[in-house]
C-alpha cells in the first residue's frame, strides 16, 4: 500500500427508498479492507464528524464510510413527525440496505450517541447482511434517563437563541433536523424506550467511550452494556468530558479506537 493516504475514495450521494443521502468514503474500498461505518448522533451529520473518520481510517488502514441519515446534513429532509421507532427503523430497515448497496462485507460500526444505539440494535438483531467485526460506541443510549430529557428540553428552550445558528453549519434544513429529533425524545411515550434486550445477542467485541460529565447520559449506560453484552466489552472513560469525546479529546479517543481495532 502506498504511503500516500487518499483523503477519500468518493464523495457523492446515493438513494435509498426514494431519499437522497450524502456520503464520503475514506481509504480503501470494501474489497481490500475492513470498513468503518460511521453512524452520527441525533444532531450530527457527515460534516459534523470533521476530519475524525479520515484520521481513524488512516491510522487503522481501514476504509471509512461516513454518511448523513435522512433529515441530517445535506441529505433529504425527514418526513415529520418522526416515529417513536426511528432508531429501530434506521438499524433494521435503512442500514442493511446501505451495507448491501455498498457491498460492505466486513464492518466495524462506529456510532456516536443515537448512532451508537443504532449500532447496538443492528448488531443485536442478528439480521445484518454483512459481517460485523466489532462496535465502537461513543456515548450510546440503551435506555432513557432524566438527564437526557432535561438536556434536550433545555436545548429546545435555547434553540432560537443560539443553538439553531450553531446547528445550521452542519444541516441543510436545521428546523427539520432539530424538530424531528427533539419531539421524539420529549414525547412521553418515548420514556419507556429500551434496547437492552439486544445486548446479549451481541457477541463481537465492543469499545464503549464515555465522558463522565456527559449531559445526555450517565455511566449507567456503560455499566448496562458491560453487564449485559454477549461479547467482550472494553471501556474508555474520560473525566472532564461531555457528550463528544472525539471532539473534546480527539487524539486520546483516536488512540483508544486504534488500540481496540488492533486487538
Amino acid at each position: 500500500m502506498s504511503d500516500s493516504w487518499p483523503s477519500f475514495v468518493h464523495s457523492s450521494k446515493f438513494q435509498i427508498d426514494g431519499f437522497d443521502l450524502e456520503y464520503e468514503w475514506h481509504g480503501p474500498d470494501s474489497s481490500h479492507a475492513t470498513t468503518l461505518v460511521f453512524l452520527h448522533g441525533g444532531l450530527g451529520s457527515l460534516a459534523a464528524w470533521g476530519d475524525y473518520p479520515a484520521r481513524v481510517a488512516e491510522a487503522t488502514r481501514c476504509g471509512a464510510f461516513v454518511y448523513s441519515r435522512v433529515g441530517y446534513g445535506s441529505s433529504d429532509p425527514a418526513p415529520l413527525p418522526r416515529s417513536i421507532s426511528f432508531m429501530h427503523d434506521e438499524a433494521l430497515l435503512f442500514l442493511p440496505k446501505i451495507l448491501t448497496l455498498f457491498q460492505i462485507q466486513n464492518a466495524v460500526l462506529f456510532g456516536h450517541s443515537d448512532g451508537g444505539s443504532i449500532a447496538i440494535i443492528h448488531t443485536g438483531s442478528g439480521t445484518s447482511p454483512t459481517h460485523i467485526r466489532g462496535l465502537v460506541l461513543e456515548a450510546p443510549h440503551v435506555f432513557v434517563e432524566d438527564i437526557t430529557i432535561n438536556s434536550i428540553a433545555k436545548g429546545v428552550e435555547n434553540y432560537d437563541q443560539d443553538l439553531k445558528a450553531r446547528l445550521a453549519k452542519y444541516h441543510g434544513n436545521v428546523d427539520n433536523t432539530f424538530g424531528g429529533w427533539s419531539r421524539v425524545w420529549l414525547d412521553p411515550k418515548f420514556r419507556s424506550w429500551n434496547i437492552e434486550e439486544y445486548l446479549p445477542r451481541i457477541t463481537v467485541p465492543s469499545l464503549v467511550i464515555q465522558g463522565e460529565d456527559d449531559g445526555f447520559g450517565t455511566l449507567a449506560q456503560v455499566e448496562s452494556i458491560k453487564g449485559k453484552s454477549g461479547g467482550r466489552v472494553s471501556t474508555k472513560i474520560f473525566s472532564d468530558c461531555g457528550h463528544r469525546p472525539h471532539r473534546r479529546y480527539p487524539d486520546q479517543t483516536l488512540q483508544a479506537s486504534v488500540d481496540f481495532l488492533s486487538m
